[in-house]
């Protein structure tokens, strides 16, 4: 299975968009987001992808009653989680979460193949045992070139894909 794996989108929907763009002809399945959503908008257009996302809260989503209202009510492909994310998929276990402090000591735990974190907005790539830790950077694009990533679950293949 590929997974898109992205974070800090802050709104940047023509960033998104291209990511989605993407991530659609890719084949991938299911995508995770480390936090700073920020706006409904932005969970309305990675449900239209169609593709099941996962995500978490970040320090810039300010209303998490309302984004969660609108996951719950509205969005069919949604779902949040908050401060930490479990998603299990034939096996190949990720945990994610906004701050890399705390995918720091998911991954050191050992649990998981997959630990993704986001804030920094900073690509970042570290194997710990059998544990990928990973911060994809940032969508927005405001410290350099916006990118995600796609993580093939039985290869354990990571690709860093930066948007133009």
């Amino acid at each position: 299975m590929i997974i898109a794996v992205m974070s800090d989108s802050h709104d940047n929907i023509w960033n998104l968009r291209n990511a989605l763009a993407i991530v659609k002809q890719r084949d991938a399945e299911m995508i995770i987001h480390c936090g700073d959503f920020i706006a409904p908008f932005t969970l309305a257009e990675l449900d239209q992808s169609g593709i099941p996302v996962h995500g978490v809260f970040g320090n810039n989503d300010g209303d998490k009653y309302l984004l969660t209202k609108f996951s719950l009510t509205s969005l069919t492909n949604i779902t949040l989680y908050d401060p930490v994310g479990l998603v299990d998929t034939n096996g190949f276990k990720i945990g994610f979460t906004h701050h890399g402090i705390v995918g720091e000591g998911l991954a050191a735990g050992g649990n998981f193949n997959l630990v993704c974190f986001g804030h920094s907005h900073k690509y970042f790539f570290k194997k710990i045992g059998r544990t990928i830790l990973l911060n994809p950077g940032e969508i927005m694009g405001k410290d350099g070139p916006p990118s995600f990533c796609l993580v093939d679950t039985d290869t354990f293949k990571t690709e860093k894909i930066e948007l133009k």
